[in-house]
């Protein structure tokens, strides 16, 4: 509402306030953006670290990514007295759920300080709506590319994929087949040219029958890993986007009689709580799941205050943890 105005935070603060030495002219600036705006002032003092509000909004609950990003974000708000409301997207895009136009102007009436976003789209329009009504926001893991206005958290994917390829490379495998997120997923893509980059570097030509992108998950792994294996040159290891995936992996590898790692190695990605208690335990990129949770609460507070952010893509170091899902191929 402010940036509509054209005015400082503090000014239309004041005149939402009725303080007084402010023009007129100012005054009325003020009032027929909050009118355009449809902007329902709160009836107190909105933005404290001691009575923030934040909502936070999911693709999804049912993975244990989620559940790490929100032990995050709740540790973070509890050390510092913030109220957290957990929302999750509307499979209906035309709804009036979160992220919706009248579900923004909701938050700006109830004096919300602003959202967190996890591994979904930001739209321009409704950047563009949040700006206007003064509700911070910072994306975890975006689907989309954004603007430098726009703050994300999320980790070196790009990294991590050359560490997770490499790692294979360096067992000698040369076989070896990506199992990646939808390819909206800029994370995912990261990741893959983390890859194919590693490949590359090793003199290993691209071969897109070793390359698909279908989700996130643990049918998407299974059924991807069931294409490789259906190749007539099978991989000998297979590098899974995510944990969730690796987890198909390793069962279309039992379904088809393949032991591993003597017959196939996996790596995931993320380091989960899944990883640990996988047969065998998952050699995977670890990236800092819980602190991406807690650097967006904190980031987000520091929007709300005013503050410069500390960067407006902020990228938390990935780290290969190796266990027993991976070995040498065989060499019969």
């Amino acid at each position: 509402m402010a940036r509509v105005a054209g005015v400082s935070k503090a000014t239309a603060s004041k005149v939402l306030n009725r303080r007084p030495n402010i023009s007129e002219h100012t005054r009325r600036r003020v009032e027929q953006a909050i009118e355009q705006l449809g902007y329902v002032p709160t009836t107190g003092p909105r933005d404290t670290d001691r009575l923030a509000k934040v909502n936070v909004v999911f693709d999804t609950l049912v993975n244990v990514y989620s559940m790490q990003v929100l032990d995050g974000i709740l540790t973070a708000a509890h050390s510092q007295g913030v109220e957290v409301l957990v929302d999750k997207l509307d499979p209906d895009p035309d709804g009036d759920g979160p992220l919706s136009e009248g579900w923004i102007r909701g938050l700006a009436a109830h004096g919300r300080t602003g959202v967190i976003v996890v591994t979904s789209e930001l739209t321009s329009r409704q950047r563009d709506l949040m700006r206007a009504l003064d509700l911070s926001v910072v994306m975890i893991d975006p689907l989309n590319p954004l603007d430098d206005e726009v703050v994300s958290v999320g980790a070196t994917n790009f990294t991590g994929g050359m560490q997770a390829t490499q790692h294979l490379l360096d067992l000698g495998h040369r076989r070896i087949a990506f199992a990646g997120g939808l390819p909206i997923s800029m994370a995912s893509r990261e990741r893959l040219q983390g890859y194919l980059s590693a490949m590359s570097s090793a003199g290993i030509p691209a071969d897109q029958s070793m390359v698909l992108e279908q989700g996130f998950t643990f049918v998407a792994g299974l059924e991807m890993t069931a294409s490789f294996l259906a190749e007539a040159s099978p991989p000998t290891a297979i590098f899974a986007g995510c944990d969730a995936s690796a987890l198909g992996v390793l069962e279309a590898a039992r379904r088809e009689g393949l032991r591993v790692p003597q017959d196939l190695s996996v790596v995931g990605f993320d380091d989960t709580y899944q990883a640990i208690s996988t047969a065998p335990p998952l050699t995977t990129v670890r990236q800092p799941i819980i602190d991406m949770g807690r650097v967006a609460l904190r980031t987000l507070l520091q929007q709300a205050r005013g503050e410069r952010a500390d960067s407006h893509h902020v990228q938390l170091s990935t780290q290969l943890v190796v266990r027993e899902s991976t070995a040498a191929p065989r060499t019969s």
